[in-house]
């Protein structure tokens, strides 16, 4: 019922281990710490307002990929209304569907990639 308003997405995001810490200045992976957005529909305003919150609780939680998706999900239900879905991880593949103009696809970090969007 959500193709008469929605639209589908199919992604994959590979990462590959290098066998050295994450933290260590030498791993590439560290030196791309700005955001990435690799797909989006929304509005400007509100695709600003996502990647500044999820670099926030990327940050905030950099240990805890659960813990960042919830607060994302949480202030986005918030400021732009409920059934907002959020997956922050690495190695991970989807397919989804859901509303029109409401979806961000961005990476962290390097490789750690950030997925919301809202369905209801």
């Amino acid at each position: 019922w959500f193709t008469s308003w929605g639209r589908r997405i199919q992604a994959v995001v590979s990462t590959q281990s290098t066998g050295k810490d994450a933290a260590d200045k030498n791993d590439p992976r560290r030196l791309h710490s700005f955001p990435l957005i690799r797909h989006s529909d929304m509005a400007e305003e509100m695709r600003t307002e996502a990647m500044e919150l999820c670099v926030t609780a990327c940050e905030k939680f950099a240990s805890s990929n659960e813990a960042a998706s919830k607060m994302i999900k949480e202030n986005m239900d918030k400021k732009f209304g409920s059934s907002w879905h959020v997956v922050v991880g690495e190695g991970f593949g989807f397919e989804l569907t859901y509303e029109t103009k409401n979806l961000l696809y961005m990476f962290f970090g390097g490789s750690l990639a950030i997925a919301v969007w809202k369905c209801s």
